[in-house]
């Protein structure tokens, strides 16, 4: 049985597989110390709602 995967899903898969690609590509240029300290500043800004563009309503 197959389920069909919905908008929301599609969408994050998009986004998953632009994460790896750019995750590969830091960690080939610059290595894995590197990609995984940039990836953390990122969901420390995430969480701190520091990312300099607007505000999304994540509350629905």
């Amino acid at each position: 049985m197959q389920t069909q995967l919905s908008p929301e899903e599609i969408s994050k898969d998009r986004f998953f597989a632009k994460l790896s690609a750019l995750s590969e590509e830091m960690v080939e240029e610059h290595g894995k110390d590197f990609a995984m300290g940039a990836l953390v500043m990122a969901a420390q800004w995430i969480a701190k709602a520091q990312t300099g563009g607007p505000q999304r309503d994540t509350t629905h």
